[in-house]
């Protein structure tokens, strides 16, 4: 159980491990899914070219999409390309480092698909059948060209009573066959030498900008985690201490209540100042007031988003705390090193 755990910890942390873990899953359920379709061809001149290329190409196009939605640094990239310059400015290497990243894992299910197709043959044979030269079947010497038309529209259905046990049909459809397959080892082939050469020849020139659009594709990935992690903790203890406050001002609207219905001859209990309950943890509660000190309105809350969207931080931790702007001059003193910020999770 501890190495599961370890794992999901690992996975967890690590979005590039998830994305590449959901993209082999999606490479296998390609596999799954093209096992289990059933390819079958209209056997019409007019319709076989579209039926075979659009099995051979729509479903990888859906499967690329898929791989977008699913991979995070889609999002990222396109965030980072569309945000104002603010106090940052974009850089065009880290852009293109992770498109060239989300485009490589993205390309992984359809380019299985893709493969499977032409080592099948069944989608090339119903879409180039019409495209085969007759002359080099001797069986269509003594057929017109209207009939061996025809006749090549039915060779991927091989239960047509007019193909039916043809010597033209097997050889029509074995041709097709083994040039499907051909291109697709051919393209096999191809990818193997390509990402070989790219994992050896990589090492031999400097990786200097590599690492540097690297470091930083995996910092904008980051930043924009901690951002969202951040701002569900700093909601969680906001909500908190407005819940605490609504249940304060309620019993002081309860005690001042029980006051105006309490007979005329008792006499009332003193009234005691309203206080805050304290979290067991963080009994004087500096902790949890240090830390929404700085934004503890909504108007502060729409001001700190919309400057982190129009203008982040500059990338030098010694830059003036004031670049924000005047609107969060009001923050209060920061929080000592080693204090522990509570998490208020029983709301």
């Amino acid at each position: 159980m501890e190495r599961f755990r370890s794992l999901f910890q690992h996975f967890q942390s690590s979005s590039e491990s998830v994305t590449n873990g959901l993209c082999l899953l999606l490479a296998a359920l390609t596999i799954k899914l093209y096992s289990s379709c059933d390819f079958s061809c209209p056997c019409l001149a007019q319709y076989n070219a579209l039926y075979g290329l659009g099995l051979l190409l729509l479903p990888p196009l859906a499967l690329f999409l898929c791989g977008l939605l699913v991979n995070r640094q889609s999002a990222v990239m396109v965030d980072e390309w569309c945000r104002p310059v603010g106090h940052r400015g974009k850089d065009l290497g880290i852009i293109r480092y992770m498109c060239s990243s989300m485009l490589q894992r993205a390309l992984a299910a359809p380019l299985v698909w893709i493969l499977l197709a032409l080592l099948d043959g069944k989608c090339f044979v119903c879409a180039f059948s019409n495209s085969v030269d007759p002359e080099k079947f001797l069986d269509f010497a003594n057929m017109t060209s209207s009939q061996v038309q025809l006749f090549l529209a039915k060779v991927p259905c091989k239960e047509d009573e007019l193909v039916r046990d043809s010597p033209a049909r097997k050889a029509v459809s074995r041709y097709l066959r083994c040039l499907s397959q051909a291109i697709g080892w051919s393209l096999t082939l191809l990818l193997i030498v390509v990402a070989f050469l790219a994992r050896c020849l990589r090492p031999c020139f400097d990786q200097t900008v590599f690492l540097q659009r690297r470091y930083w594709s995996n910092y904008v990935d980051l930043e924009q985690k901690l951002f969202d992690e951040t701002c569900c903790e700093h909601a969680r203890d906001f909500a908190h201490r407005c819940v605490l406050h609504f249940f304060a001002s309620m019993r002081g609207e309860l005690r001042a209540w029980g006051l105006r219905q309490m007979p005329s001859g008792s006499s009332p209990e003193p009234a005691k100042p309203s206080l805050l309950p304290e979290d067991p943890e963080d009994p004087d509660g500096r902790c949890r007031k240090a830390h929404l000190r700085a934004v503890c309105s909504r108007e502060q809350v729409d001001g700190l988003l919309s400057s982190w969207y129009s203008g982040k931080p500059p990338l030098e931790l010694a830059a003036s705390p004031g670049f924000w702007g005047a609107g969060l001059s009001h923050r209060g003193p920061m929080v000592a090193p080693g204090t522990r910020l509570s998490r208020h999770t029983d709301v």
